[in-house]
């Protein structure tokens, strides 16, 4: 699957090995500690991160959660891990974290694309400006609990 010109993309050095970093994307529990907006992960497929494995979870704060899921749809280990998050009635975004070696620690891309549904429709300047802080951050945390790992 080629990237996609169109996904918002941000970029965040980790002092930590690409090991460590997929350490944390294989463990689907963590998920809600690392992605900003997921507050409860209700359940996770026993081959995660294995493709069409499946992450259940909520987003949003409590009482007002709204549940779906997220899976798999390619991935190499210490490298790479594609995956498809359903964002309710909105529609689908793909979303690749791709982990380079980088100065004894490791380069974390995140690429995110709207792909389906009515947020497809979302003008990109106001995509960019949503979900570049949002994956900012959720990178960062990505790294910070990579460093247990």
């Amino acid at each position: 699957m080629t990237a996609d010109p169109k996904a918002v993309t941000v970029r965040f050095a980790s002092p930590h090995k690409p090991a460590a970093v997929f350490a944390t994307l294989s463990d689907g529990w963590s998920y809600a500690g690392w992605v900003v907006g997921n507050s409860h992960i209700r359940a996770v497929d026993d081959d995660w991160p294995a493709v069409g494995s499946r992450i259940h979870h909520s987003a949003g704060a409590w009482p007002v959660q709204m549940q779906d899921s997220t899976s798999v749809l390619a991935v190499e280990p210490d490298r790479m891990l594609l995956l498809e998050a359903h964002l309710l009635r909105l529609g689908v975004a793909h979303i690749r974290l791709t982990l380079e070696p980088h100065d004894g620690g490791t380069e974390i891309t995140m690429a995110e694309s709207l792909v389906d549904g009515p947020a497809r429709l979302i003008p990109y300047p106001l995509q960019r400006a949503v979900l570049i802080p949002r994956n900012r951050e959720t990178v960062r945390r990505l790294s910070d609990l990579a460093a247990g790992r």
